[in-house]
């Protein structure tokens, strides 16, 4: 839903203030339509269902994975691909994994993502209608910005829709937004966000140029100087950083890797989350063994380090997947 668009139409039709938060909080509910908002006069509904289309977001495809992996292929309204993906978890967590952009411009090599064309950035009210989408299919309570796009190359937007996620039912404690380390949005983040919104942050080799060679940003805001920023805001914040490793067989898993991983985060700020790679046509992932022994030099060195349980890779929906292939 456009909240702009609602708030001017419902200025412009002399509503009182109390509409639009009326509105919006039916909406952050889970209403399936205007037609559901029954405090509010049958004419109004009428002229907001032709005024202010419910969702900026159409749906094109969707796909479900044997593991329950619910994943939607959306339009925006003049014509762009956007992905997002919901994850059902066996202890109850309902996680919706959300798109900043359509496509992303930086091309990690790992991600399928990057090989799509770039389409926009997405706006505040794009990305809430991926999780409001969900909502209304059932009740969620943990969001990550980890879909399609740099989140932090889109701050502006990306902020705005964290900070209502809340309204839907997911506390800024279980809202995570990763970067590739786009150092002018994690600055800013740094700075400016004093809710307890996670802050995750891809890595993927520790070795610099290992690094360029997976991810080119790493040539324009080098590891060590995004790594000190990370730092920067364990120090300010108080909260620990979220590092994303995905595992690629014979290409970042050695024990040398995991030893060069270990000296880079040292100390109490990171924990890493290693990824088993999903298949996207240009690597092979680290068998589990290997994995393992990565995990075991982490351990040894004390930096806290679990495997991320895979989920919707039957139908291209986990990590580095996502493509708007359809």
């Amino acid at each position: 839903m456009d909240v702009d668009l609602l708030q001017t139409t419902l200025a412009d039709s002399g509503q009182p203030d109390y509409r639009a938060r009326q509105v919006w909080e039916w909406t952050a509910r889970g209403a399936a339509g205007y037609d559901a908002m029954t405090n509010l006069p049958a004419p109004l509904r009428a002229e907001l269902a032709e005024a202010v289309p419910f969702t900026t977001l159409s749906v094109e495809t969707e796909a479900q994975s044997k593991d329950g992996t619910l994943k939607v292929l959306f339009r925006t309204h003049d014509g762009h691909p956007v992905e997002a993906v919901l994850m059902r978890f066996r202890d109850g967590r309902r996680t919706i994994c959300v798109s900043s952009q359509s496509g992303c411009p930086l091309t990690c090599t790992f991600c399928a993502t990057g090989s799509m064309r770039f389409g926009r950035n997405l706006t505040a009210s794009e990305i809430l209608d991926q999780a409001l989408h969900f909502r209304r299919i059932e009740p969620v309570d943990h969001a990550v910005f980890m879909g399609m796009g740099e989140p932090f190359l889109n701050y502006d937007h990306v902020l705005a829709a964290a900070r209502l996620l809340p309204d839907v039912g997911i506390t800024h404690r279980r809202t995570t937004i990763s970067t590739v380390g786009w150092m002018p949005g994690l600055t800013r983040f740094v700075d400016e966000v004093e809710q307890p919104i996670r802050l995750a942050l891809s890595i993927h080799a520790a070795d610099p140029a290992l690094r360029s060679r997976l991810m080119p940003v790493n040539d324009r805001y080098p590891l060590e100087d995004v790594v000190a920023e990370c730092r920067r805001y364990f120090e300010l914040r108080g909260r620990r950083v979220y590092v994303e490793y995905v595992m690629l067989a014979g290409v970042n898993d050695s024990p040398a890797a995991a030893r060069r991983l270990a000296s880079l985060l040292e100390g109490d700020v990171f924990k890493v989350n290693l990824i088993p790679y999903n298949p996207t046509g240009r690597f092979e992932g680290s068998s589990r063994d290997v994995i393992a022994a990565f995990k075991n030099v982490l351990d040894r060195a004390r930096v806290p380090a679990t495997v991320r349980l895979t989920r919707g890779r039957d139908i291209a929906a986990a990590c580095g997947q996502l493509a708007a292939t359809r």
